[in-house]
């Protein structure tokens, strides 16, 4: 469980909502669950798959913001068991590792909606209010996709069906850990067209 301090509540009786923080970066979390509280919702913290699940019991929060990535078990398994908690709590995954795996994953497993970071806070409110769960469409099969982004995406469903755990997905592609880290510090590679001059 969480300190006392970190547990505070909000004083404000008109809070529309009470929302559960999950990141394991104690000071994104703390900034994102204060920009929460300014826009009028109850906010309560946690940095790891345990604390969160502790607080979702303790305070029944009708939302989450769960970050994909954490020591332990990840948000993919974190969402899991809040949908079996309670099945109307409306998900929104971070992460700063986007893909497409990952993101379908999430969605399969009772997320609202997935963001990348960094996620405005008015971005993360209004992903809450969406009734239907959105998946990025696949693309076309016509559409030919370079390769080292088939490549990223290969490495993150790898990551995927780790749990986030990079040694294990090192393993599993037959890479060095710290290649692989090197990989995915890069980010999704960007094919943007050149400016026309």
């Amino acid at each position: 469980m969480l300190a006392a301090e970190e547990r505070e509540m909000p004083e404000a009786e008109d809070s529309h909502s009470t929302v559960l923080v999950v990141d394991d970066d104690k000071l994104f979390c703390a900034a994102l669950a204060g920009s929460l509280r300014r826009r009028g919702c109850a906010s309560i913290v946690a940095h790891n798959f345990e604390d969160a699940m502790a607080e979702a019991e303790a305070w029944a929060p009708d939302r989450a913001v769960v970050d994909l990535r954490m020591p332990g078990r990840g948000g993919l398994e974190l969402v899991a068991a809040l949908r079996r908690l309670d099945p109307t709590m409306a998900i929104v995954v971070l992460t700063g590792f986007g893909s497409i795996a990952s993101a379908i994953e999430a969605i399969k497993l009772g997320a609202t909606y997935y963001l990348t970071k960094p996620a405005e806070p008015d971005e993360i409110l209004r992903a809450f209010e969406r009734v239907e769960p959105t998946i990025v469409e696949p693309p076309s099969p016509h559409a030919a996709k370079p390769l080292d982004e088939l490549e990223w995406e290969h490495l993150q469903q790898v990551l995927t069906d780790c749990n986030g755990n990079v040694s294990e997905a090192a393993r599993r592609l037959g890479m060095h850990r710290r290649s692989l880290q090197r990989k995915l510090a890069r980010g999704r590679p960007s094919h943007e067209p050149p400016d026309a001059p």
